[in-house]
Order: structure tokens, then sequence, then C-alpha cells
């Protein structure tokens, strides 16, 4: 069986101290200047070493003061604890402490904001934003086509995933680093907003021509364009169109 590309272990360099570490989990480490703040904690406790040592020759004895969780599930949280025996970081989610508009933090090079965007994927989501490199953060948010739901699809979720999609697209971020997977634009969000209306017209539309679901997953394909997309063929195209074939099933999508 091949590995794929997209899950070894790399670190990419957007900036002068700017580091991500992309693999099937990522990890993002940032010298604001005094000081760095990290993004996300992945979710394998053996990946510890490899981590430290990264920061240490990319950054070197920067403290690392801040740790950022996009939200608390285990696969972005595992080494939270190690970062705080090590540096002693303080650990920042969405406890109900950061404000709606969110909260900043500034150094001497740059400065990033930690934004909650509640409910696409859980109740804690948060995006971070660096806006002097135009690099944003979206945890899992973007999903490489999937519907981040961890709730209901229905009617007012259904919005909500557009609305704060809107919302990341109007960043108009340069470099996007999702909670997994490779690297985006904003092109990658603006097509997932258009295939998330396509599925959901082409399920509504066969469902009242009385087609099956089994006739229904037949005739609804990944689109082609899409195909290359992280894991997508693979299951994800087929976990969105049952999201959607259910909650339209159930009418939880219409007006």
């Amino acid at each position: 069986m091949t590995t794929d590309p997209a899950e070894i272990p790399k670190i990419i360099k957007l900036a002068e101290g700017f580091y991500v570490r992309q693999e099937i989990d990522n990890i993002a480490w940032i010298d604001l200047g005094g000081y760095a703040v990290v993004v996300d904690a992945l979710e394998v406790k053996e990946t510890e070493k490899e981590v430290f040592e990264a920061i240490s020759d990319t950054i070197g004895t920067t403290p690392v003061k801040y740790l950022f969780n996009t939200h608390t599930h285990y696969d972005h949280v595992v080494l939270n604890e190690a970062f705080k025996q090590r540096y002693g970081t303080e650990i920042i989610y969405q406890d109900g402490s950061i404000p709606a508009e969110g909260k900043w933090f500034e150094g001497s090079k740059r400065k990033c904001l930690f934004l909650p965007l509640p409910g696409c994927h859980t109740q804690e989501d948060c995006i971070v934003w660096f806006p002097n490199e135009k690099v944003l953060f979206t945890g899992d948010i973007f999903g490489w086509g999937l519907i981040p739901l961890t709730r209901s699809l229905r009617k007012d979720t259904s919005q909500l995933l557009i609305d704060t999609y809107n919302r990341m697209i109007d960043f108009g971020a340069e470099a996007i680093v999702p909670g997994h997977g490779p690297l985006i634009s904003n092109s990658e969000l603006l097509r997932w907003v258009e295939y998330f209306g396509w599925l959901k017209n082409q399920v509504s539309k066969l469902c009242n021509e009385g087609k099956s679901d089994e006739e229904i997953a037949s005739m609804i394909q990944p689109p082609e364009d899409m195909k290359s997309w992280w894991r997508f063929v693979l299951w994800k195209h087929d976990d969105s169109l049952k999201k959607i074939l259910h909650a339209t099933r159930n009418g939880r999508l219409q007006d």
C-alpha cells in the first residue's frame, strides 16, 4: 500500500519565524516577536520529540507563550500538557472567556486574532488569523469536502455553515491551514460552498423524482475538479451525500 504524500510530515515555512508541520494533523508555531504561539497540538504523543526539535531548529529558544486549540477534540490537544511542562505554555481555547469579536495577541513582529466561529464543527470552533502574512487557520471547519457538523444538518445549521464560510472567505487569506491535510487557498473555500449547494439541490431534485437512496448515491458522483481533494473520493463525498440525503428525507432542510 502506497502512502499518500500529504500524510508524510513536512515543515512548511510561510514567512520568517512562521512554520507549519503539515501531515494528517496540522500544527504550527509562529514567532510573534518576543514570544511564540502554537496552533493545535496533534493527536499522537510520540510526535512530541520531533515537534520540539523542529521548533528549536526553526525559532530557537523563543518561548512558546500560548497554544491555541481551534477546538478540543482529541486530535488537536494531545501535546497540550507537553507544551505546558516544557515552556509553561498557556492553553487558549473557547471556554467562554473569548469574546465574540475575538482576542488579539501581539508581539514585536506580528499579531494574530483568535476568533470564535462556533457551531460548524463544535460549539468551541475558533479560527486564527494572521493579517500581516494573510494566513488563516480554520481548524476543522474546512474538511476537504466534509460537512463538518457533529450535530444534525438542518436548515439553520446549513445556513450557519454558509455564513461562516463567507466570513472566512472575506479575510482574503493567501494561505489557509486546515486542521488536517494539505494547505489550501480561498478557492477551496469557495468551491466547497458551491459543492454544498449543488449537493443539496441534486439530492432534493432526485428525492422529488422518487429515486431510491441507492439510485441517488450512484447518480451523484464526486465532481471531476474535486477528485484530487484529500480523501474526498475515498470517503468524504459519500459521507456528505449521506448526511444531506438523511436530512432531506427527514424534512430538515425544508423552509
